[in-house]
Parts: structure tokens; sequence; C-alpha cells
């Protein structure tokens, strides 16, 4: 068996009948950050979609290792328990339910049979992450994301890792529409649980969420295929030459954003 603890192979993935994933390749380790960088329409955020389940994209070839267990055969309330977490691009509103109750619901979803929280442990803890996140306490009581700024969705989605506590994350852009004080927090937040239990695929456009949280690896997707991969210094490169020069040395067909 690999010793890999996430290894994405060959997968290909379409929706209503348009191929997006045309055969990415990734492994990751815990105690690891890859980030994921690309043109748009490249294929990112179909990847952290398909990777968490939703039923909206069909992969018609490939497979997900994680824990043993390919998952794409689990649903994704299963991938979830099995500790897998997406933050999301763009983070959904739920009108009439409390911040405090969804994630009490989520906690408890993903605990071990016997091992769920008491109604204090888990106030206790989530007070002391909203007060890391630099959150006032009104959140608890807000309905989730419903009438948010962009800056406080991403910071609920934050939260809600710090308080599910996966072993693979993957962050969907979650830098997006951020001013520099929320960037830094959200990151801090992230950088709370980097370490030996988690590996993490961090999506992004830009350079400047790299700068707070330091990437092992850099993946670079084109047209639905990761053509290049290489250390942190690959990212200033990015930034100051774009994706073309990529299409220039290996032949690939970038995609204009």
């Amino acid at each position: 068996m690999s010793t890999v603890d996430i290894e994405i192979k060959n997968l290909h993935a379409e929706v209503e009948g348009k191929a997006i994933l045309k055969g990415v390749n990734l492994k990751i380790n815990k105690g690891e950050v890859h980030a994921l960088m690309g043109p748009n329409g490249s294929g990112k955020s179909t990847l952290s979609n398909v990777i968490m389940g939703n039923p909206s994209y069909e992969v018609t070839q490939g497979e997900i290792w994680f824990k043993g267990q390919n998952i794409l055969e689990l649903d994704p309330t299963e991938r979830a328990r099995l500790g897998v977490f997406l933050a999301f691009q763009y983070p959904v509103a739920i009108p009439g339910v409390s911040a405090a109750k969804f994630l009490k619901s989520a906690v408890e979803a993903v605990a071990p049979e016997g091992n769920k929280p008491s109604a204090g442990a888990f106030l206790k803890e989530l007070r002391e992450n909203i007060a890391y996140l630099e959150m006032d306490d009104s959140f608890i009581n807000r309905f989730l994301n419903d009438g948010f700024s962009g800056g406080e969705k991403k910071r609920m989605e934050i939260l809600q890792m710090l308080m599910l506590k996966p072993t693979f994350a993957v962050m969907d852009e979650t830098d997006s529409g951020l001013d520099i004080d929320a960037l830094r927090i959200v990151s801090k937040g992230v950088n709370k649980l980097v370490g030996p239990n988690l590996a993490v695929l961090l999506i992004t456009h830009y350079e400047r969420i790299l700068q707070y949280i330091k990437p092992d690896h850099l993946h670079v997707l084109i047209d639905g295929r990761n053509v290049l991969s290489g250390g942190p210094e690959l990212v200033k490169k990015l930034e100051e030459k774009g994706y073309d020069w990529i299409r220039e040395e290996f032949g690939h067909e970038v995609l204009v954003s």
C-alpha cells in the first residue's frame, strides 16, 4: 500500500457533458501545503468540488485515495467524516440557521460515535476560535453568512475548519475578495491547524496568500491537467511571467482569462 496520504490518480471529470478535468495527478502527505494555481477556466474549482463530492460533477475516470479508501465511492457526508473539508470560494447563506447551531450540528455529524462534545465544551472552543479569528461574539447568533461581508464569510469558513479539525483541507480561492487585514486573519486561522496531522490543497490565483501560508509544493493546472510542479520558488516566476511561458517552454495550450 502507498505511504502517500492523499493520491489523486488520472482524474477526469465533466459537467453537462463538457470535459473539465483531463487527467489530474497529485500526491499530498499530511504536514504538507500544496498550492494549486492556473488561469481561469483551467479546472481548479472543479477539482475542489470533485474532491468533496458535488453531484453536479461527473467523474468519468480516475481515483482519489485517502486513508486507504477511494473516496469517489463515498458520499459527501462520509468524506467529511473521514476528515475531508472544503472551504468554498463562494460560501452560501442559510437564513434562519444560526452559525452556532450550524457548527454544533456539523461537529456532531463528524464526531466518532460516543465522542460528541458536551454543549459547554463546544461553546468554550467556539468562543476561543472566534476570538482567535478576531471575530465578534455576535457571530454565534447571526444566521449563517446571511448579510455577511465577503471577509466575514471567509472567516466563517475558517472557523468551521478550526471546529471540525479535518485531516485533508481544500481551500478554494479562500483569498478572493479579501482586504489585507482579512487575508492576514484568515491565513492565521489556517496556519493554526497546519502541521503533521493536516494536508492542505490551497487553490489560489495570487501570490499574496502564499506569503502568509507557505507552500511546500506548487502545481500549475492548465486545461484540466496539472502541467508543471515545483517548489516555492515557482510562485515568484508565475507572478512575474504569468502562464504564457509555460506554453512556450512546454508546449501546452494556455487559457486566457
